[in-house]
């Protein structure tokens, strides 16, 4: 903007043509909450005035109205299993102009390398992407990661512009337990007065009290009213989820009215490409919270201003000289479906389908994430008591539970018994060879026949697989460390279904639409076997992610996250 400066002045003040003049829309205005029937002036990427303008173009919107572009809060890309120009393309042309991303998933398989990975990425696309520097890399000493990511990691980057906060902060015990190393990232965030987001499921009275002493500002994982009432009235922002795992708008809307709505934020965290492609991004929660009674204006305010407001983002978020064009155009409030999405002053989309094609950066070369000795692969678990415990999923949440039962004994081991839907579960560290195998039980995946694995598996990323027998399982895994990660289905010894994932084991370069259709028929396949969840690949992806109740799986054992320890897999 600085070298354009002179060139919005003058365009402001009518002493220069504008570059694209919008006329007869009706304007949100989300600092009033008014609509405001008038023209929109646009030169150099940015709304210079409104009214009656000289311009090179004019679009006539015929009553439609105009909002800001919708911000995503929260949203790590990694999870759409793309690459950001594809990423970027999908949800651009649905009104998502801009999103704070959370790299951790690819830092905490490649570190320094995979953050300078997304930062090249995401250069010169018509999304505007910012990030927040990964704050748990690893997320715990429970597991094992690729990389680990340190407060002077924090300091180096955090200046960087496209860096406008510290990332989740998940290791909540080490906040509450005052850790050197996690309060010197806190330290090094506030030093360059930039925002904090919180991670801190449950967290409730003193404890949630201390959290935000720390500087810890945010949280998106509030499922209950409850939760999220007491979290905004001790002073913390919220970000609302719906993601694919994870869905807890209907849960917190009565959270909003208009004395809230600017401490509240839409975010997606988790989207598979099933959901982005179907449903859309953050323009699909809008729809769906005025669906279920929210005031459209707080919805979009919701999607706009209150993220900008958080971040700091002074130049988006609102429509308002001097900020970027970045606009959404549609004809009913009540409904949201951007027909037009403008980037930076440019029109990109129409009714869905960009315009133009996003920036495609040259390949960048990553080293390998797939350090894994096949030889040595051992899921067999030598009964050792007479009860064991087990993880149980709860549909449609990334929270489980912890039971008590007897396994199933045969030749002195523990094996799976799909009469009661117990199957065996297996993380396997990728990262650094180490050989480290966790092995436990899990029930609510429903397989009656083989096996599934992914490389996808928050927040360290390690292989996870669970099936009905070991060869199957073994079979899964093998065909992971060959494609270099992904996700793989195998049934009697073969493979029967896989989606590659090279980058990074997290991300493809394909399309999100060939990556979809990959997606629905591994899905396809695995309810073939008797997976009962809509999509168990998802809900797998989280069960090695020890920072979220009850009873977790990593490359080091069985975690209970209430005690933010380790537990055996037998009881007496």
């Amino acid at each position: 903007m600085a070298n354009n400066l002179s060139e919005i002045i003058q365009a402001a003040r009518g002493d220069k043509e504008s570059d694209l003049l919008l006329t007869n829309g009706k304007i949100i205005n989300v600092f009033s909450g008014d609509i405001q029937n008038n023209s929109i002036a646009v030169s150099s990427g940015h709304i210079v005035g409104f009214g009656d303008y000289p311009a090179a173009k004019i679009i006539d919107l015929k009553g439609q109205f105009i909002s800001p572009g919708f911000i995503d809060a929260h949203v790590h890309i990694e999870s759409s299993m793309t690459c950001i120009s594809e990423y970027a393309k999908t949800v651009t042309c649905r009104g998502t102009t801009t999103v704070v991303a959370d790299p951790h998933e690819i830092a905490n398989v490649l570190g320094i390398e995979g953050l300078l990975y997304m930062i090249e990425s995401s250069e010169n696309q018509f999304l505007n992407v910012y990030f927040t520097f990964p704050s748990c890399v690893p997320a715990t000493d429970m597991e094992t990661s690729g990389a680990k990511l340190t407060s002077k990691d924090i300091e180096a980057f955090m200046g960087h512009e496209k860096f406008v906060g510290l990332g989740e902060m998940m290791n909540f015990p080490g906040v509450l337990f005052r850790n050197k190393e996690v309060l010197a990232k806190i330290n090094a965030a506030k030093k360059l007065k930039k925002p904090i987001d919180g991670h801190s499921p449950g967290l409730l009275g003193r404890d949630l009290y201390a959290y935000l002493a720390a500087g810890i500002s945010s949280d998106h994982e509030c499922t209950e009213e409850s939760e999220g009432r007491e979290k905004l009235l001790a002073g913390m922002h919220v970000m609302i989820r719906e993601g694919t795992a994870a869905r807890n708008l209907h849960a917190l809307i009565p959270l909003i009215n208009d004395h809230t709505v600017s401490r509240l934020m839409w975010c997606t965290d988790d989207r598979h490409p099933h959901e982005l492609i179907n449903e859309g991004s953050i323009d699909a929660i809008v729809r769906e919270a005025i669906r279920s009674g929210v005031n459209p204006i707080n919805a979009i305010k919701m999607a706009t201003i209150s993220a900008a407001h958080y971040f700091g983002l002074n130049d988006i978020g609102a429509i308002a000289p001097g900020r970027r064009a970045d606009l959404v155009i549609f004809e009913d409030l009540n409904c949201p479906e951007p027909a037009m999405v403008f980037s930076f002053g440019q029109l990109v989309a129409k009714n869905g389908q960009m315009l133009s094609k996003n920036h495609i950066p040259s390949p960048v070369v990553l080293p390998t994430s797939m350090n894994v000795d096949l030889s040595s692969l051992d899921f067999s678990i030598p009964a050792d008591g007479k009860y064991a415990r087990v993880i149980e999923i709860v549909p449609y949440q990334i929270i489980t539970r912890q039971i008590i039962v007897e396994p199933f004994i045969k030749n002195h081991s523990a094996q799976s018994d799909i009469s009661r839907d117990i199957l065996k579960i297996a993380v396997v560290e990728r990262h650094k060879k180490t050989g480290n195998i966790g092995k436990g039980f899990v029930r609510g995946l429903g397989l009656k026949k083989g096996a599934i694995a992914s490389s996808v598996a928050h927040d360290s990323h390690n292989i996870i697989v669970a099936g009905v027998n070991d060869l199957d399982m073994l079979t899964a895994v093998h065909a992971i460390v060959r494609m270099g990660g992904g996700l793989a289905v195998a049934c009697d010894g073969k493979i029967i279904s896989a989606l590659e994932l090279p980058i990074a084991g997290l991300m493809s370069s394909d399309s999100i639409e060939i990556i979809r259709d990959k997606l629905d028929h591994l899905v396809r396949i695995c309810h073939d076997l008797g997976a009962i969840l809509k999509d168990p690949f998802i809900t797998l992806s989280f069960l090695a992610l020890p920072v979220i109740p009850d009873l977790k799986l990593t490359d080091k054992g069985l975690v209970e996250v209430g005690q933010f320890g380790f537990v055996s897999l037998f009881v007496s």
